[in-house]
């Protein structure tokens, strides 16, 4: 049983379509809905490349629709049916992605309106200010260990509060590189957040000086002078107990939309033109 799960944690891993079908399964919710419509953009425009919308109907009838953006296959934005002047309203940002240890999954309440026209072609806009509520429900997967319930729902909170606190002060410091890919994202920011665990190239000019203390934690040894010169003093505890680096290795992907999120907004804040799916 235990090799099986394995299996299945590498293969969700490496691709999160399959991972999120796979979770769909495992709780019932994959027949839970029915897809009545498709909508997508291909790659025709750069700003909203593989933008796709889809239409879905529950057992009891009431319609939904599920966003997707190419860019960050990780998220879904969830809205209400448009009404017949267009407008409609956000619900829920559903979240999910895996690490070579398992994967983070939630359902997050989300405040937002805009418009969309469904025919042929759809079209759709978003009021640029998105408010994020709270996390209302998900799951934790840690190699063989499934965390579900409260205890989950405790360790997504906990786990957002400090990566939104990471995220401002990334955000903070001068010359910060934006709209990044998430594999540019993911090599700048770990040798400025981990250097300890980069190679020597890869490491940021003087993060190393005489008389540099450390401390052992996770297996490594974190230099505190450095966390103090570099990070605010909230995260440096976090920092040298190595919870930050596992909140990197196990949600990386979290952090990039975190830290890009007024791109996404910005994506569909732009009226975006979606072609019907046969």
């Amino acid at each position: 049983m235990k090799l099986m799960f394995l299996l299945v944690i590498i293969m969700l891993s490496s691709c999160i379509s399959f991972m999120e079908k796979a979770g769909q399964m495992l709780d019932g919710s994959a027949f839970n809905e029915k897809r009545i419509a498709h909508y997508s953009t291909g790659k025709k425009r750069r700003a909203a490349a593989d933008t796709e919308i889809t239409v879905v109907q529950n057992k009891t009838g009431e319609t939904a629709v599920i966003i997707k953006l190419g860019e960050f296959p990780m998220i879904k934005i969830r809205g209400s049916a448009p009404d017949a002047n267009g407008e409609f309203y956000l619900t829920s940002l559903e979240y999910l992605s895996g690490s070579s240890n398992g994967w983070n999954e939630y359902s997050m309440e989300i405040l937002g309106e805009g418009t969309l026209f469904l025919n042929d072609n759809a079209i759709l806009k978003i009021n640029e200010k998105i408010e994020m509520i709270q996390i209302s429900s998900g799951r934790m997967h840690r190699y063989d260990t499934r965390i579900t319930g409260s205890d989950a729902l405790s360790a997504l909170r906990n786990r957002r509060e400090r990566i939104l606190s990471t995220v401002e002060w990334m955000s903070s410091l001068n010359y910060v590189p934006k709209e990044q890919t998430i594999n540019e994202f993911e090599k700048y920011w770990k040798s400025v957040l981990f250097p300890e665990i980069v190679s020597k190239k890869n490491r940021p000019f003087g993060w190393l000086q005489a008389g540099d203390q450390f401390i052992r934690a996770e297996d490594i040894k974190w230099n505190t002078s450095y966390t103090e010169r570099i990070f605010p003093e909230e995260l440096r505890p976090i920092r040298d107990s190595g919870i930050l680096l596992r909140d990197w290795e196990e949600a990386f992907r979290w952090i990039y939309v975190e830290f890009e999120w007024e791109r996404i907004t910005g994506i569909l804040s732009r009226e975006i033109v979606l072609q019907k799916i046969k």
